[in-house]
């Protein structure tokens, strides 16, 4: 934690790195941000102590970049960056579908990268961020990586070429929670509750299974047949999910946030 690090675009998932961080022990005058707007820079500078810089300054400072633009501003922000990183600072990339290539052909040769598809759980310390390496990168660079965003919930290591299938399962996937949620608590409208009751009870629920599901240790298919009476409400609701094809119309989803992934990482915004 002796090493500076500069979080560039410091938007909601830069913001919730930072503030994991400072939790987790980093020094606030080792932590340089940069944003686009002077108020957002004095807000952080307010909030958490730590020094709002230039692209530029943080480049030739920083021991670590952590780049949280957007996907589309990548490139100019490589173009600006690269007259000034030498080859040995660690470039972390959290940009959806950009490949590690990407950077390393903009960049000094050499320079190492770590490419992380983290989630906005990160905003309440329970993301799940899968972390890959560049062809440049050894362990102790992902070290780095791991001890970052560890710090705003869980990291689990994948070659590059599965970035885009966790992209889909999981950066995307509380989104699919959160539309199931709202399904089910118009459900429960429909149904005669009062729309805060059917959340209150759906949000529980989801949150009591995910529990069980991480802690248990049992396969989903056996915690579902525990709820699962026979000729009860809940087989009822089972085979109507089944008719309706919803198991197959999530993994289709999930194949489409796949693909428009690995279009995003071919150019094709």
């Amino acid at each position: 934690m002796a090493q500076t690090v500069a979080v560039l675009g410091t938007g909601k998932i830069g913001e919730a790195l930072l503030s994991g961080m400072l939790r987790a022990g980093w020094p606030p005058a080792n932590l340089l941000v940069t944003t686009r707007r002077p108020d957002r820079a004095e807000e952080l500078c307010t909030r958490y102590g730590v020094e709002p810089v230039t692209n530029q300054d943080a480049a030739e400072r920083a021991d670590i970049l952590i780049l949280t633009v957007k996907p589309q501003d990548m490139g100019t922000l490589l173009d600006e960056l690269a007259p000034h990183v030498p080859a040995d600072r660690l470039i972390i990339s959290g940009a959806a579908g950009i490949p590690t290539s990407f950077f390393e052909e903009r960049l000094a040769a050499g320079t190492p990268v770590v490419r992380v598809m983290t989630n906005t759980p990160a905003l309440v310390d329970e993301a799940m961020s899968v972390i890959s390496p560049g062809s440049h990168a050894t362990e102790a660079h992902l070290v780095h990586a791991d001890e970052i965003f560890g710090g705003v919930g869980k990291t689990l290591r994948v070659p590059e070429t599965q970035q885009d299938a966790a992209t889909a399962l999981s950066g995307s996937g509380p989104a699919y929670f959160y539309y199931l949620v709202e399904a089910m608590t118009d459900a429960g409208i429909l149904l005669g509750l009062p729309r805060a009751q059917a959340h209150d009870l759906i949000v529980q629920a989801a949150i009591g299974a995910a529990v069980m599901l991480r802690d248990s240790g049992e396969h989903p298919v056996k915690l579902r047949e525990a709820v699962t009476s026979p000729a009860g409400t809940t087989i009822n609701a089972i085979r109507e999910l089944e008719s309706h094809g919803v198991r197959a119309a999530l993994i289709a989803a999930l194949e489409a946030a796949r693909d428009r992934s690995r279009e995003l990482a071919s150019g094709n915004g």
